[in-house]
């Protein structure tokens, strides 16, 4: 009897290792070549979506490729909630490219469209309706919860809103309002979801495009947000974005950053994430030739490098070309794309994985 009671035991605590070591978060940072695309698997292996990647006849079906491939690694069939942060190209453009190959089970975005174009107002006339017809489709307000088991999934931006009152353990006074810099934006990026992810002790948040506007909306003259473990997106680290009195008031041990070659990784917001209280690592997906050698992470950081690569790299920064028709292309890669993955526990620890060469960092729990 005692043998067996033994060995009943023994059992019981294999199987509650077991069952501990799947409680995990796991978060796919997918190359999109500067757009955006993260998706996030619950224990359960419930998943969410935020964006498509890019619009067009070539890059649509790779970014939508790369986001199947992502799901397959993680062992999801389906996409059970879609987050459309807002209606520009590089957040959309792979959706309906996306729908003909797995399930979309909720679409969620924030409403109209407010900034005209050709590109997305004939997607939200013609094509965005038929997606939505047999599936749930959701506007949510500021504040909103999504419903993921094991998870608290909390909006916190939406249609030009921030959530009106402090999360828990948030709403202490934040001290970078005083020198908030007011910059231009667009008219959609403002109007971004934006998303505050708990698991367990650990803390994470995508807030979209939003701009340096709505990040002071956000976090003053009170931080309703509080400190968070990885702080993802960064729009793409360019300088509408990223303002110190959002970055330094999250204050990240990690973020990632969704660049792309000549796509953000802008020199000062480089140096506003560098200068964040608390950071321990900077992740891209791309080497950025807007920042150079001069304010680059290590390339053990970084998921991918631009195929056509100079002989010599300067270490100064390079000048982004004028916008227009006649700019030249960025340099993308169109073959083998690597995503960073993140894995979290419910202690609040967490691993970041590079695909492209293998290395990972561990994050022990505060």
């Amino acid at each position: 009897m005692r043998t067996a009671a033994s060995l009943l035991f023994f059992f019981i605590l294999v199987g509650a290792a077991s069952a501990q070591s799947g409680q995990k978060l796991d978060i796919y940072v997918v190359d999109v070549e500067g757009g955006n695309a993260v998706l996030f698997v619950s224990p359960t292996l419930e998943s969410l979506l935020m964006d498509t990647g890019n619009v067009g006849a070539v890059a649509a079906p790779r970014d939508a490729g790369r986001i199947v491939d992502a799901m397959k690694d993680a062992g999801v069939t389906q996409i059970d909630h879609l987050i459309t942060t807002h209606w520009h190209g590089d957040h959309f453009g792979g959706m309906e490219e996306l729908a003909k190959r797995v399930t979309i089970k909720e679409y969620i975005d924030h409403g109209s469209n407010v900034q005209p174009g050709e590109v997305a107002d004939n997607f939200l006339n013609n094509v965005y309706p038929k997606l939505i017809a047999n599936a749930k489709h959701t506007v949510p307000k500021a504040g909103d919860k999504i419903a993921m088991a094991g998870l608290d999934v909390r909006v916190v931006t939406s249609a030009n809103e921030v959530i009106k009152g402090p999360l828990p353990g948030a709403g202490k006074p934040n001290p970078y309002c005083s020198e908030f810099k007011a910059g231009d934006a667009n008219k959609e990026d403002p109007m971004s979801v934006g998303i505050h992810v708990t698991f367990g002790k650990f803390r994470t948040i995508h807030v979209g495009d939003i701009a340096k506007q709505g990040e002071f909306n956000l976090v003053c003259p009170t931080n309703r947000i509080g400190a968070v473990d990885l702080l993802l997106g960064l729009h793409h680290g360019v300088g509408s974005s990223n303002s110190p009195v959002l970055v330094h008031a999250l204050r990240p041990r990690v973020a990632i950053m969704n660049n792309g070659t000549r796509k953000g990784g802008d020199p000062d917001t480089m140096k506003t994430v560098y200068s964040s209280p608390g950071l321990e690592d900077l992740w891209e997906m791309h080497f950025s030739q807007l920042s150079g050698q001069e304010y680059s992470v290590p390339g053990i950081f970084i998921a991918n490098a631009a195929d056509d690569q100079p002989a010599n790299m300067p270490i100064a920064p390079i000048s982004a070309p004028p916008p227009g028709p006649n700019a030249p292309p960025a340099p993308i890669h169109n073959g083998k794309a690597y995503w960073i993955k993140v894995s979290a526990l419910p202690n609040g620890s967490f691993t970041v994985t590079n695909a492209r060469n293998g290395f990972s960092k561990t994050y022990a729990a505060r």
